[in-house]
């Protein structure tokens, strides 16, 4: 599995020949499009498009959107499992009291993608403390400028090289406890 981070909420992940946008900022092909407020553009090839709530599965991705909170708009937690690996998308969270009904479906994650920001999405201290408490073999921070991104950081204690993108296999997630690697924003 490849993650890139294309900015803001944007990533990408491919396996094979298998690619899911999650949140595109620009035009991008991918066979899953994913967006976590909402409809957003879509431009390019965006296969099976998903905008909300619900539980999908599209070329064995399967993928469970929960409703939670986001300041002036939606949000969707998004659990995707793909190729094996659990992934959680925190999307635009923006309050860190997540429903239980929720927390309950978000079990075993392998990787956390989580808004460290600030202003209309979790400050960093509430970020980490959001993150470490669903227990992520790893966690991806997002929506972060270089202030906030040192603030997340300073709360893991951890001081992570940013890496262009992560190749990653299930077999590699055993035995990591909440590492944080950061993604340099894709051109």
């Amino acid at each position: 599995m490849i993650i890139t981070y294309q900015g803001k909420d944007s990533f990408r992940i491919s396996q094979g020949e298998l690619t899911l946008a999650i949140n595109p900022q620009s035009k991008i092909s991918a066979d899953v499009t994913l967006f976590s407020t909402g409809r957003g553009e879509v431009s390019g090839k965006s296969g099976f498009v998903i905008d909300g709530p619900g539980e999908y599965e599209v070329r064995d991705v399967f993928i469970k959107g929960y409703l939670t909170s986001a300041k002036n708009r939606i949000n969707t937690l998004c659990m995707i499992t793909f190729e094996g690996v659990k992934l959680c998308f925190l999307g635009n969270l923006s309050n860190p009291e997540i429903d239980s009904k929720v927390l309950e479906a978000v079990e075993d994650v392998d990787i956390l993608f989580v808004p460290v920001g600030g202003g209309d999405v979790l400050d960093p201290a509430a970020a980490y403390k959001m993150a470490v408490s669903l227990e992520p073999a790893v966690i991806i921070p997002m929506r972060f400028d270089k202030h906030t991104l040192e603030q997340f950081n300073k709360e893991g204690g951890s001081k992570p090289e940013v890496i262009d993108k992560l190749v990653i296999k299930k077999k590699d997630l055993e035995g990591k406890e909440g590492e944080i690697i950061v993604l340099k924003e894709e051109k």
